[in-house]
């Protein structure tokens, strides 16, 4: 049988001062579940660092050849680390991820393994947050990723964690919003921009108000000035589709404070019945009424590739 040849692909990451998460992401590149795709180098650029950084980059190059850093001296801004990456990268295919994000072990070969059409010039990942929403700010960034990742199932907009053809040298430097720029080079060049939801990448959300603001303030900056110069348009400032998805999310809250108002209102009245009988009626039922409708067990039904089986229930091969 015929070896089917691998997708290979250049991995970069792109740091400051992330010696907190360096250890963890590296260990996630190299641990990757890789049937038709490669990782061929992991590329690190370390910008104006002033942690560990470097140093847990290095003693992980001691331990996989892939790996290598190239460092800066003073932070230059993103745009600049995804240049020097660029310039480094030997393959055509580019993944590129931030230092302060965790890809899950198929991320990169659900992203990359789409290249196989040669109609696709960039793949983004579903960004997932790590954040507990316990709390108001930790709630809005789950509900932002949400809306975003259903927005993205309808017209890509992709960050975070990427992967693109090397159609270009490098990005210009004026330009914040990295990811976005790469969409429109893709898009001008007359290939496909496609999201890959199965390709999950963790990161965290801002835990303060002041935070939230800051990073999204800073990037609605950025994509007007992508706008405004290079006539590129990010899917998020269709304004309309975000409401409607907005009010979706509104809809939902409310049918389910309705719901919850009705099994409240359904369990006090239950309840009372309760009361009546073992207080006024004496009745304990030992021997009770019985509620048919819960006669027949149905096993769960197998749905969009997902096997749900209980685990009292042998499954169906078994």
């Amino acid at each position: 049988m015929e070896a089917i040849e691998k997708i290979k692909c250049s991995a970069g990451i792109t740091a400051h001062n992330e010696e907190a998460n360096m250890a963890q992401i590296l260990d996630a590149m190299l641990n990757q579940r890789l049937h038709q795709v490669e990782i061929a180098e992991i590329i690190v650029v370390a910008s104006g660092c002033t942690d560990r950084t470097e140093d847990i980059v290095r003693e992980y190059a001691q331990k996989d050849a892939r790996i290598q850093l190239f460092s800066q001296e003073r932070r230059e801004g993103k745009t600049s680390a995804i240049n020097v990456f660029l310039a480094q990268a030997k393959e055509k295919i580019c993944v590129l991820e931030s230092g302060d994000t965790v890809p899950h072990e198929d991320a990169v070969e659900n992203m990359v393994r789409m290249f196989a059409d040669p109609a696709v010039g960039m793949t983004g990942a579903h960004k997932v947050p790590v954040n507990t929403p316990e709390h108001v700010v930790g709630f809005l960034s789950h509900l932002r990723l949400k809306l975003e990742h259903q927005l993205c199932l309808e017209i890509p907009r992709l960050g975070e964690m990427i992967a693109f053809r090397k159609v270009f040298d490098a990005i210009p430097p004026d330009v914040a919003m990295d990811e976005a720029f790469v969409e429109a080079l893709v898009i001008r060049r007359g290939l496909q921009v496609r999201y890959a939801p199965d390709a999950v990448v963790f990161n965290m959300g801002p835990e303060t108000v002041g935070d939230f603001v800051k990073q999204r303030r800073r990037n609605h900056a950025g994509h007007l000035y992508l706008q405004d110069k290079y006539g590129y348009q990010v899917s998020s400032l269709n304004s309309g589709r975000v409401v409607e998805l907005a009010l979706a999310e509104i809809w939902g809250a409310l049918r389910l404070i309705w719901i919850l108002f009705a099994l409240g209102s359904l369990e006090a009245y239950a309840r009372l019945l309760g009361w009546w009988d073992y207080k006024v009626r004496k009745r304990t039922h030992v021997v009770w009424d019985i509620a048919w409708t819960t006669k027949e067990v149905k096993r769960p039904v197998e749905s969009k590739g997902i096997n749900i089986t209980s685990p009292h229930l042998p499954a169906k091969n078994e």
